[in-house]
């Protein structure tokens, strides 16, 4: 009751901001009944026992997208649910699972968690990475249901953020998850050190391992190939893709592109902004450079020849867009706020990344990679052009350092079965039938 007081206290000092946000972008206005309310509905005709997984957005829905059938496959016995908190999440969980009952994520008030649980009835909740909201915890811990945190993580800023919160609250937050599956030794360490008990840490490394495509040649890749125009053979452009970026970094990129270009003539870029909230901003500042550009989700039939500049407005494409690079620049990893997004779906396709030096939401991942040579760190945008320089002219440097961002990757997969073991010692096996 009394999280209920501050979550309405927090929303009402909100509200003009996030009315305005509504307005301005169109979030937070759909299925609010089962946002608010949860007024969820799941058909399950066979009465079969209900797993629920969770992913926040996109990415985690991406991850989602290897652990969901992995899980299927084991478990044929139970029916598996999926939710996703934002609109994109929610647009992309219905476009990976068809067949599957995709519902919005309640907000953590009391009545609505509770009600999204019991309309739900799960015999397992599996949630992604750093979801843990105290109502929805404890709800389901009232009502006997197991939850387990797969890919978990606890970077450095949530570490510090969660030890403001008094032991005892973290202590009975961490009581009401079953089993964590965690990324990474690191990760486990500041859980533990969180209050969470060793017996429910497990370190069975990253799915996103396991999602990471090595294919270039795929019918995604060569339909996007085709519609931007871009020609595989002869003086083919060599692309640049700055991937999954947030302010300020695609300033900092088309400020570097342009220079680039000037002594790489063939250089072209893919910018793929984080949030599509900000597709409208970016594309007035690819506007503003001046550079020949175009709107992905603009291009109704093939182009002749790719611009300077393809402004990636569109969802669900980033992955064929890697197909698609020489090198690339993944994004969050600049400005000190966000963290970094994952350098792993480029290493899968073999593409050499640079990244900035704030990348604590993939610390393993980004000092393997440049350890072995996959990918290099710099400090600022300066650096970042002048590597993003070096591996441009250097086929033979690109050749090495993806082969060995790729090979990486094969080497660390495996993590989705570690978590469905995982997942099996908390939910019961189906029950076996009857002696004659």
């Amino acid at each position: 009751m009394l999280l209920d007081l501050v979550y309405l206290l927090a929303l009402g000092l909100l509200s003009p901001w996030l009315a305005w946000r509504a307005v301005r972008t169109g979030r937070y206005r759909r299925e609010l009944s089962a946002k608010f309310l949860g007024r969820v509905r799941v058909t399950n005709p066979a009465k079969k026992r209900v797993a629920w997984f969770h992913a926040v957005s996109v990415g985690e829905v991406n991850l989602l997208g290897t652990l969901v059938p992995a899980f299927r496959a084991r478990r044929p016995d139970c029916l598996v649910v999926v939710s996703s908190t934002t609109d994109t999440g929610l647009a992309e969980a219905r476009k990976r699972f068809p067949d599957l009952d995709v519902i919005a994520w309640p907000f953590d008030f009391s009545w609505a968690v509770g009600a999204a649980l019991d309309a739900v009835k799960p015999a397992l909740v599996v949630l992604t990475e750093s979801e843990l909201w105290p109502n929805f915890l404890a709800a389901a811990g009232a009502r006997g249901v197991p939850v387990v945190v797969a890919n978990a993580r606890m970077s450095p800023r949530s570490a510090r953020r969660l030890s403001r919160v008094a032991g005892a609250a973290r202590r009975l937050l961490f009581r009401h998850v079953t089993r964590f599956a965690v990324q990474e030794a690191e990760y486990a360490e500041r859980l533990e050190r969180l209050g969470a008990p060793a017996t429910k840490l497990t370190v069975t490394g990253s799915i996103k391992y396991d999602g990471a495509a090595g294919e270039r040649d795929t019918p995604k890749t060569r339909a996007l190939r085709a519609a931007l125009g871009l020609r595989s053979e002869g003086s083919a452009p060599l692309v640049l893709l700055a991937g999954s970026t947030h302010g300020p970094e695609e300033a900092l990129v088309l400020g570097a592109f342009a220079r680039l270009r000037e002594r790489f003539p063939r250089l072209r870029l893919v910018l793929v902004p984080r949030h599509p909230d900000r597709f409208e901003e970016v594309a007035r500042l690819v506007e503003a450079s001046g550079l020949p550009s175009v709107r992905r989700s603009r291009i109704t039939v093939p182009l002749a020849e790719m611009p300077a500049v393809v402004l990636l407005d569109t969802v669900g494409e980033l992955g064929a867009a890697w197909g698609l690079a020489d090198v690339g620049f993944t994004g969050g990893s600049l400005d000190g706020v966000r963290g970094g997004q994952s350098m792993i779906e480029p290493a899968g396709y073999g593409v050499p990344c640079v990244f900035g030096p704030h990348v604590w939401n993939f610390r393993d991942a980004a000092k393997r990679l440049v350890e072995v040579g996959g990918a290099v760190m710099v400090k600022d945008a300066a650096e970042l052009e002048v590597e993003l320089a070096r591996f441009l002219a250097d086929a033979d440097r690109r050749g090495r350092a993806g082969a060995a961002a790729r090979a990486l990757v094969q080497r660390q997969q495996g993590a989705t079965l570690r978590t469905l073991d995982v997942i099996d010692a908390v939910i019961a096996p189906p029950a076996l039938p009857a002696a004659a």
